[in-house]
């Protein structure tokens, strides 16, 4: 297949803004054109909103809040169910579509929309449990407590799953009685744009909002008086910058930002299964443009050169680069130019510093991948802790081994980072698992499995790699605020 065909009725009609429930072009009149980083061509121009072009967005949701808010919960529930259902309807030419923006194979985004649909339906499930206490005060008292929604909300979302995230994301601050603005990432805006004439429709005006820009759309909602809580799925340095910005208002942040993630392998690890674990845990499927990629790779001394050898033998052969929009291909491009030359930076560090490329290390040889960016899955083996490739995400295709004999020491590797997203724990022997779990510094554990995640299972960071926990209960009462009541009695 093509990387340049675009099948029918995948690109959105639109070409605009979308707030208070109708399209708008930008005010100052920008656009800007979005590629398909598989053959670095042109595919559509998207809006650019700047400062302007945000406070119009956020004074329709203001505007919008309070009937919203005031909607029954199961009202809210029923547009929430709306919405998946239309998803549900739309996951191919979603997922062809995001495929054509950002590079990653068709057949990993065909999943997208539907986790987005069971988000949508998660919280629409919960809309109804947003409830407070009362609290005893003795005679001639209530005291109780209501959980407020609070207001508009901002949320950025990235580029390894724009139509994922953009939409999944709506769902816990709706269930809850706020209003919602999302800002597209400026590699991939298109899918955000098919998503608002899908679903922009269902809710009343106002109540979900769409835009699309770079740094400027961005750091104008983080600063917005009217917005009471930004939130970002992104890099350390752009949560940094979020919640630099969103302090000058006091504004709260939830920020699920990056990782350099370890997957740990003790002796006894069912070697089969801890093979896959460890390529499917990578995510080289969309080129290891993934938070939670278990890019360091802690295998003990007795095991480390049987599966070694066999990572490095099955690897080229389960993830060879290929065009995106292919059903057969299981691995896809970067996102763009910039990303490709990061990924080769750190490859050139890697070496400088002493480790071993096992696999890879190159981009692909095929001719009809030379104009995009495109990276073949690399290993890197011999790794030390003060190595670079060994501290700082790459967000790549690239994956260190290390070789570990003391526990001890392990650990003190293993969480000698400034991340803690996620880890990937490999044994078949239940103290060593649970002891294992308790020593990394993580939010987020695996014991004999990667890479999955689980609707109600709380996400999310510590360290710098995050604020806040999603894909849960706690992700709903993310979007309230406490408010106590108290009734003295005549």
């Amino acid at each position: 297949m093509h990387p340049h065909h675009i099948p029918d009725g995948v690109l959105p009609t639109q070409r605009g803004l979308y707030y208070g429930g109708a399209w708008h072009e930008p005010q100052a009149g920008t656009y800007a054109d979005t590629i398909n980083p598989a053959c670095n061509q042109v595919i559509a121009s998207a809006p650019i909103a700047d400062a302007a072009d945000v406070d119009a967005a956020v004074q329709a949701a203001h505007a919008a809040f309070p009937v919203w808010a005031a909607t029954p919960p199961a009202e809210r529930a029923r547009h929430l169910r709306k919405a998946a259902a239309v998803l549900r309807d739309h996951a191919i030419p979603l997922a062809q579509l995001d495929a054509l923006n950002n590079g990653n194979p068709v057949s990993a985004l065909a999943n997208d929309a539907g986790f987005a649909a069971d988000c949508l339906e998660y919280f629409a499930g919960l809309a109804t449990e947003i409830k407070g206490e009362t609290i005893p005060m003795g005679d001639g008292n209530l005291n109780y407590t209501i959980q407020e929604p609070l207001g508009v909300i901002a949320r950025i979302v990235a580029y390894n799953h724009p139509l994922m995230f953009a939409a999944a994301r709506l769902a816990a601050p709706l269930a809850a009685g706020n209003t919602v603005v999302v800002k597209a990432p400026d590699q991939a805006p298109l899918s955000i744009l098919k998503l608002a004439e899908l679903v922009g429709a269902i809710f009343p005006p106002g109540v979900v909002n769409f835009l699309c820009g770079g740094r400027e759309c961005g750091d104008a909602m983080s600063r917005h008086p009217l917005v009471r809580k930004v939130t970002l799925i992104g890099g350390v340095p752009t949560g940094k910058a979020v919640m630099k910005t969103a302090s000058d208002n006091l504004k709260p942040v939830l920020l699920e930002l990056g990782g350099k993630n370890a997957l740990i392998a003790y002796p006894d690890a069912d070697l089969e299964r801890l093979v896959d674990g460890i390529i499917g845990g990578m995510n080289f499927t969309w080129s290891g443009q993934s938070c939670g990629s278990t890019s360091r790779v802690f295998l003990h001394e007795s095991i480390h050169d049987t599966v070694l050898d066999k990572v490095a033998s099955l690897l080229p052969q389960r993830h060879r680069p290929g065009v995106p929009v292919n059903p057969a291909t299981t691995m896809g491009s970067l996102v763009s130019r910039a990303q490709l030359e990061k990924v080769e930076h750190y490859v050139k560090i890697g070496l400088a510093d002493g480790a071993r490329l096992v696999c890879g290390g190159k981009r692909p040889a095929d001719p009809a991948l030379k104009d995009g960016f495109f990276y073949e899955a690399t290993v890197f083996a011999d790794m030390q802790p003060h190595m670079r490739l060994a501290q700082e995400e790459v967000f790549g295709p690239v994956m260190s081994v290390f070789r570990w004999k003391d526990e001890s020491t392990l650990f003190e590797q293993v969480n000698g980072v400034d991340f803690g997203l996620t880890g990937s724990i490999w044994t078949q022997d239940l103290d060593t698992a649970h002891r294992a779990a308790r020593r990394i510094q993580t939010g987020y554990v695996w014991i004999n499995n990667s890479s999955q995640h689980f609707m109600g299972a709380p996400f999310g960071g510590v360290k710098q790699s995050g604020i806040g926990r999603e894909e849960c209960f706690a992700e709903l009462l993310e979007f309230t605020y406490c408010k106590n009541v108290n009734l003295k009695f005549r």
